[in-house]
């Protein structure tokens, strides 16, 4: 009976991480909901910002945030998680920092979000600018987000970099997730443009409600220039914030597909192991009927 007391207690301890894993798939599918939620959530806003962006655009031609830097460093924004059990979430990422080194030979110098990414660059002996794993939970908070915005622009403006790439999960579906490596400065009007209406186009119907309105029927006070250095670092922002919000959906998307199939397997050990508990059961049993029945036997030559 030993064997099938040891397989027993493996059932319950295989069962009771299967309600654990079921637990954590249902607390990140809440999450990933929530943060796709919070994405979409701008809409209206976007609508009024890119009413006025029609009408600075023609201003726009020497924007310093659109031109490239004089140095040929790259300065790389890793956005990863603080924890692992979500598959390849992270791994992905690192992999996607190591083969862009690898394909466009540019020197990087690093911003880490959340402390995997950080990990990363200090494993890999890379020069890290700024650490902001300490700030962020799964509650973004877009003031954060501004200041790590703003950091890039100073960054960028500075001279220092030719560029700056986000590397993170791009977002597709529940299942599936791809990391990028993401041109984020320099920018242009176009990009901007395809931004804006990248949000709105499922919801709005933009030519006609842009004609409707007829967005040039007023005046810009005090210039459109000076309007323009208002406007675009907010769009910056709100690019980045949906960049995290992409990076954060997808972590909860991975973590919850991971913890399916740990559920999912924990489910068919149970089953298996369940299945050898009965047959050492019944051969117990079998056993035991087995010598109560010779004993019967035996006593009838007695």
């Amino acid at each position: 009976m030993a064997n099938a007391k040891e397989i027993k207690r493996k059932i319950g301890s295989i069962k009771n991480t299967g309600k654990i894993t079921k637990a954590m798939e249902l607390i990140s599918t809440v999450k990933m909901k929530k943060a796709w939620e919070l994405a979409l959530q701008k809409r209206d806003f976007v609508f009024e910002m890119l009413k006025i962006f029609l009408r600075v655009e023609e201003h726009l031609g020497d924007f310093p945030l659109f031109k490239e830097g004089k140095w040929d460093k790259t300065l790389a924004v890793v956005i990863t998680s603080n924890k692992w059990l979500c598959w390849g979430y992270n791994i992905n990422v690192m992999k996607k920092v190591s083969s862009y080194i690898k394909e466009t030979g540019e020197e990087l110098e690093f911003i880490s979000v959340w402390k995997k990414a950080s990990n990363f660059v200090a494993r890999t002996g890379n020069k890290l600018i700024a650490d902001f794993s300490v700030d962020f939970s799964d509650n973004i908070d877009p003031i954060f987000t501004k200041e790590i915005s703003q950091l890039l622009r100073e960054e960028f403006q500075s001279g220092k970099y030719n560029k700056v790439v986000v590397f993170y999960n791009h977002y597709i579906n529940t299942i599936k997730q791809v990391p990028v490596a993401k041109l984020s400065l320099p920018i242009d009007a176009k990009d901007i443009k395809a931004y804006l209406t990248s949000i709105l186009w499922d919801e709005y119907d933009i030519e006609k409600e842009l004609g409707e309105l007829n967005i040039y029927s007023y005046d810009l006070e005090p210039t459109p220039e000076k309007l323009a250095n208002e406007m675009i670092p907010m769009i910056l922002d709100l690019i980045f914030f949906d960049i995290l919000l992409e990076a954060k959906a997808s972590e909860h998307s991975s973590r919850m597909i991971a913890m399916k199939n740990a559920k999912d397997s924990a489910k068919k050990i149970a089953d298996k192991l369940t299945l050898q508990y009965n047959k050492a059961r019944q051969a117990i049993i079998t056993r035991e009927v087995s010598e109560i029945t010779a004993w019967v036997e035996s006593m009838k030559d007695v």
